[in-house]
Parts: structure tokens; sequence; C-alpha cells
């Protein structure tokens, strides 16, 4: 019985240590993601040198750098943390890739913003992205249709699935070969008008 009494109390104290840890575990982990949600709203009023702050505290955030060369706007943001994207964050971008022309707006795709972020992870850069075209409504696209043949009836910048970029100190040949090796979508190859148009639509390249 002695033994028995024993051995109970042995079980109780080693279920306590390991009720205790799972605690701890949990007051651990809720700490580091309230520091993460931190940063990742801190980054909407200060610029790159927060960045390597939230790349610290997780490797899973991505931020976006943006100048769009029609406004002069510009824009360093967190947009994902952990796998989840950020409302506030998704909202600016959707803000500064608008139609110029128009001033609209639509919610640009996240597996385009994925697609921009992959881009520059390949070429290392800090860079902004260069905006020359985002999303583009019907009435803009109808509009430079008119002007070009090579503009798509139904583009996919008009789903706001498509951007036409360069990016500062990244040869354009180079952009295009990094965006046509990622298979992620649509390619196209404008030398003459300085950009790469990319898209998340069927894998092809012009």
């Amino acid at each position: 019985m002695i033994s028995d009494r024993r051995n109970g109390e042995r079980r109780n104290g080693e279920r306590r240590k390991s009720d205790r840890k799972t605690s701890d575990r949990r007051k651990y982990d809720r700490r580091q993601l309230l520091k993460i949600g931190a940063m990742a709203t801190i980054t909407g009023f200060f610029h790159h040198p927060v960045f390597g702050a939230v790349d610290r505290l997780s490797s899973t955030c991505k931020k976006m750098s943006l100048y769009n060369i029609h406004t002069g706007e510009t824009l360093d943001v967190v947009y994902c943390v952990e796998g989840k994207y950020i409302p506030e964050a998704l909202h600016k971008i959707n803000t500064i890739l608008r139609d110029h022309r128009t001033g609209e707006t639509k919610p640009i795709d996240s597996k385009l913003l994925d697609l921009l972020y992959t881009i520059c992870q390949e070429i290392q850069t800090s860079s902004p992205i260069h905006i020359i075209s985002g999303y583009r409504s019907a009435a803009t696209n109808a509009q430079l249709r008119n002007n070009s043949k090579g503009v798509a009836s139904r583009s996919l910048h008009m789903d706001g699935k498509a951007a036409d970029i360069r990016i500062p100190g990244c040869d354009l040949e180079v952009l295009r070969q990094v965006a046509v090796k990622l298979k992620l979508g649509g390619v196209g190859y404008y030398a003459k008008s300085d950009f790469v148009h990319v898209d998340i639509g069927r894998v092809r390249y012009w």
C-alpha cells in the first residue's frame, strides 16, 4: 500500500511538472505572437530599419516595398505574418496599385503579391518595386487597347492579378529571367518601355 501511494504521488508530481512546462510554452508562444503583431503594426509608421527586427522575430514575415511611378507614392509594409495576410496592409497595397487614371481600386490577388515578394527574394534586393501598372479598370483597359494591339481585351490587370514592374539596380533582362524561372504565371518583356509584365495566369512568355 505504501509503495502504491508513493508511486501515485510520484506520478502526480511528474504530471504537475509536465503541466507547468506546457503552460510556460503556451505563454512563450503567445508572447512571440504578440511581438510579431506589434512589429507588423509598427511597420506602418517606420521604414526599412524595422524590417530587420521583424525578420529576427520570424522568418515568415513577408514585406513589400512599392513605388508608384505615376503618383509618386511609396509604401513599405509587412503584409503577411505566419501565413496570415494583414487586412490593413492589403488595403494600403490596393490603394497604391490602383488605376491612377480613374482612382478605382480593386483587391490585388494575394498570389500576385507573393509572386512579387518571391521575385525580390530571388534577386536579393531591398529596392522598392516600381509599379508601372497594377490594377486596371475596364475603361482604362479599353482606352489602352485602342492605342495598342498589345493590350488584351480581358487583361489580368483588370482582375488584380497582373503588374508591370521594374526594380532599380536590377537589369530588365535579369528580372525577366527570374520571373520566367519561377514558372508561376505569365511573363512579358517590354524592353523599349522598360518594364516586365508578370501575372498569375497560365504559364506563358512573350
